[in-house]
C-alpha cells in the first residue's frame, strides 16, 4: 500500500520544528512537552543523502520531512550493562557499545556508526560514569577486565 501512495517532501528549510544539541525537539512555541509525541518523532527519524528526515503516513499521502539539526539526531538515551554493553537510541533502536567507535568532541561522548555518530545523553552518561576515568586528558572506559582509550577526535 505505501509504494500508492503519493509523496510529499518538505525540506528542511520549510520543516516547522527542529532538534537542538541535545536532542531535544523544537517548533515555534519552544521544545516539545508532550512524551508520547517526542517519542513519535523520534521512532520516525530516518537518514538519506538528503539528511534526516521523520516520516507518516497521512491519508494517501507519505509525508517526508527533513528537519534541521544542531549536531546529530541519534543519542544513547540508555544503557544496558552486560556482555556487550547494549545502547538504547532515541529512535527505540538497541545496539551493542563498540568501545573503539568512541571519542570525545566538544567535551561530549559519542559513538562512530559508519558515517554517523551517536551522541550519549546525560543519563547515558551517568550510566557509564563507574566505568570511565580521565587524567590529563586521557580518557578509558573499562569493559569486562579490559580499559579502552577513548579518542579526542572522532575515528578515521
Amino acid at each position: 500500500m505505501a509504494d500508492r501512495l503519493t509523496e510529499i517532501v518538505i525540506p528542511k528549510e520549510k520543516a516547522l520544528f527542529r532538534m537542538d544539541a541535545r536532542g531535544r525537539w523544537h517548533n515555534a512555541h519552544g521544545p516539545f512537552r508532550k512524551k508520547s509525541i517526542i517519542d513519535h518523532f523520534n521512532r520516525s527519524i530516518r537518514k538519506d543523502a538528503a539528511g534526516f528526515f521523520v516520516t507518516q503516513i497521512n491519508g494517501e499521502r507519505i509525508e517526508k520531512v527533513y528537519f534541521p539539526v544542531e549536531d546529530t539526531a541519534f543519542f544513547a538515551t540508555d544503557i544496558i550493562a552486560g556482555d556487550p554493553i547494549r545502547l538504547i537510541l532515541n529512535t527505540g533502536e538497541e545496539i551493542p557499545l563498540i568501545p573503539e567507535a568512541l571519542f570525545i568532541q566538544n567535551d561530549n561522548l559519542y559513538m562512530a556508526r559508519g558515517a554517523d555518530r551517536i551522541r550519549f545523553s546525560e543519563r547515558s552518561l551517568l550510566h557509564l560514569a563507574d566505568r570511565m576515568e580521565g587524567d590529563d586528558g586521557v580518557y578509558t572506559l573499562q569493559v569486562g577486565k579490559r580499559r579502552h582509550p577513548i579518542r579526542i577526535e572522532p575515528p578515521a
